[in-house]
């Protein structure tokens, strides 16, 4: 059997391995700061080995830096040793929802979510704090090396004090923000699709610098917009030179994407006043052939200028017939060439979509474009300002209020939730996950279920929030509630309820629940990792009381499940049944049971061909059970993994 981690992997570890395979010649050995002789790479062999031109030293290049950049760095690639343990008593439906709610830091949370998630979010949406000079920041600590990620226990119990207030006297001002996002956001790039998409809200205090932190993560070719929105139209009153009335959606995609991807479709009333002609077909309207944009001519699209023909009645062809037929180019009135939007072969392709009509005398020359196309309603570009009153956030505002049914702001200006569903619509499908990890109020969670419900989509939330304490005078503290997790949970079950009853046929799959994850020090005790020292220690005091169980106090067998699934890279979502002490995850996937094991018990298991099976070392009752394991294994189901705690 071999044995389950039980913590993140080290990415500097893996990149060491991935370099070390590449160029094992560069791999040498080099003494630490402590005396000891650790692996290295030796820089001047790489360099050679590349063969291009590095920057080294203090030569001049282009970059963008501050103080503790390395460290932050080297701070998302550190592991921890952490678990998230489930909530069923804040949850709704935990066994069959697909959504997830989990508290915590969110680097350590992201950090747990790597593996599971790696390539299967298609959105991201946050608001993270503006740096306003009043915002808290998270205080994400640099002293912490990867020998101490597992001796974390208590830290996540009152998970409020990693917030520390970042004043605009603070010198660190910008330094703190920028460590804070900087991590974050290299983790979130790896969780996105290969086509998703990232969307923040910020405002003018940090936007340059966040926008040099994505071109240096994600890269200056995947930056979609930065779209200014009217949010405040009255304008902020205490401003001191202009009332400012905006914020900014700062948007890039994990790699490039083909144009009109985040196009969405077209309302009824657009498509109504827009599609006024129809045929056979269905509803149409007529787009000029020739390219309007007179930076495209023949000049530089020569195999776009081509001529059509047009007879007597109207009637196009590609080709010059015996009747008699004129001559149309794609000139403008002024004798500028221009060009088609068409290839010649499209348009002989295409040529039943093509109309003419007579203009000041002369033929012009138009395609059909229909309202739905292969079964698809028509799209289109969204612009790069925003000015939509829905997307206010007194909008947001008024939405909140009317769920919990006050007057009072016990949260301060949520998101509207129709400028998250709108992102949301330009770039998700059936059943797509959306992360938010500043979830706040949980705005885009309302949103996910609200979309979900208009169009029978059935896409899936992870909401993660740190419990962050409210300030015991707010409105908020007022109302009973001590944590904003504690707002943001009661709004979805709110939100949900509210759209299942308007839902009506529609609301028949429709997924309000959210099961509830809590971020813990690891299930495991510190034994766990390091079993020589512990074995050391236990050699000095001649006894071994203490040692004979690696798992914490107090952990259930869902909690080390749930573990489990994290390190084997089972989504969290995943349908979870159990029958007496086996659990059973995603039917026969994976088979668990962490109470007492006899050869009886290993036998039925194997006999159901579980992918993994996983036991608690200590579980076994007896040296026979354990040394019969691996046979009844590959006698019933030698293909099955094995793993044990």
């Amino acid at each position: 059997m071999d044995k389950l981690k039980m913590h993140t992997p080290s990415l500097a570890d893996e990149n060491f391995a991935a370099l070390s395979a590449m160029f094992p010649n560069a791999v040498t050995e080099t003494i630490d700061e402590n005396g000891a002789v650790v692996r290295a790479i030796d820089k001047d062999i790489l360099m050679q080995e590349i063969n291009t031109y590095v920057v080294e030293g203090r030569e001049e290049r282009y970059q963008f830096t501050w103080p503790d950049k390395r460290k932050s760095v080297l701070l998302a690639n550190a592991p921890i040793a952490a678990a998230l343990r489930p909530c069923r008593e804040e949850s709704v439906d935990f066994d069959t929802t697909e959504n997830l709610y989990i508290e915590g830091d969110n680097l350590d949370v992201l950090k747990l979510l790597r593996e599971t998630y790696l390539n299967r979010v298609k959105m991201i949406y946050i608001d993270p704090p503006y740096n306003t000079g009043n915002d808290f920041v998270y205080e994400d600590d640099f002293a912490e090396d990867a020998g101490n990620f597992m001796r974390r226990d208590g830290q996540y119990d009152k998970q409020g004090n990693r917030l520390e207030p970042n004043l605009n006297s603070n010198g660190r001002f910008h330094t703190d923000w920028l460590n804070m996002i900087y991590p974050r956001l290299r983790i979130a790039r790896e969780l996105l699709t290969e086509d998703g998409v990232i969307f923040i809200s910020i405002d003018d205090n940090e936007v340059d610098n966040l926008k040099k932190i994505f071109n240096e993560i994600f890269g200056e070719k995947t930056f979609i917009a930065q779209i200014p929105y009217i949010n405040n139209p009255k304008g902020r009153s205490h401003d001191m030179y202009f009332a400012t009335c905006h914020e900014y959606l700062l948007i890039y995609a994990k790699s490039t994407l083909l144009k009109g991807t985040l196009s969405i479709s077209k309302d009824e009333i657009e498509l109504r006043s827009n599609y006024t002609l129809s045929d056979e077909n269905g509803a149409y309207r007529l787009i000029e052939l020739r390219n309007t944009h007179r930076e495209f001519g023949k000049h530089n699209r020569p195999n776009l200028y081509y001529p059509i023909f047009v007879n007597n009645q109207g009637r196009i062809s590609l080709t010059p017939s015996t009747e008699q037929t004129i001559e149309v180019l794609p000139n403008w009135n002024d004798g500028y060439e221009g060009c088609w939007t068409w290839s010649e072969k499209k348009a002989s392709d295409e040529i039943a979509l093509l109309e003419t009509k007579m203009v000041d005398n002369v033929w012009k020359i138009y395609r059909k474009s229909y309202a739905l196309q292969d079964g698809e309603v028509s799209k289109k570009q969204l612009k790069s300002f925003w000015t939509d009153k829905e997307f206010f956030t007194e909008r947001g505002q008024k939405t909140f209020n009317e769920l919990f049914n006050c007057k009072e702001k016990i949260f301060q200006s949520p998101k509207s939730v129709d400028l998250i569903k709108q992102l949301i619509n330009t770039c998700t499908s059936e059943k797509d996950i959306i992360l938010d990890f500043f979830s706040g109020s949980a705005t885009t969670a309302h949103a996910v279920m609200q979309l979900n419900a208009e169009d029978c989509g059935k896409r899936n939330f992870i909401m993660v929030q740190i419990p962050e304490v409210c300030d015991e005078k707010s409105e908020a503290a007022k109302a009973g509630y001590a944590t904003i997790p504690e707002i943001g949970k009661e709004r979805i079950r709110r939100a949900g309820r509210k759209i299942m009853d308007g839902a009506g046929l529609m609301a028949q799959d429709l997924d309000i629940g959210f099961r509830v994850l809590k971020l813990d020090s690891s299930n495991m005790k510190d034994v766990y990792y390091t079993p020589d020292d512990f074995l050391t220690m236990a050699k000095r005091q001649q006894s071994l009381d203490g040692f004979t169980d690696n798992i914490k106090e107090g952990r259930s067998g869902e909690d080390l499940l749930f573990q489990v699934m994290l390190e084997l890279g089972i989504p969290l979502s995943a349908k979870i049944t159990q029958d007496k002490t086996l659990f059973y995850v995603n039917d026969n996937y994976l088979i668990a049971c962490f109470d007492s094991v006899d050869t009886d018990l290993i036998t039925e298991i194997a006999k159901k061909k579980p992918y993994y099976a996983v036991f608690r070392d200590s579980s076994f009752l007896s040296d026979s059970a354990m040394v019969n394991f691996e046979q009844v294994f590959a006698t019933y189901s030698p293909n099955t993994i094995r793993r044990v705690l």
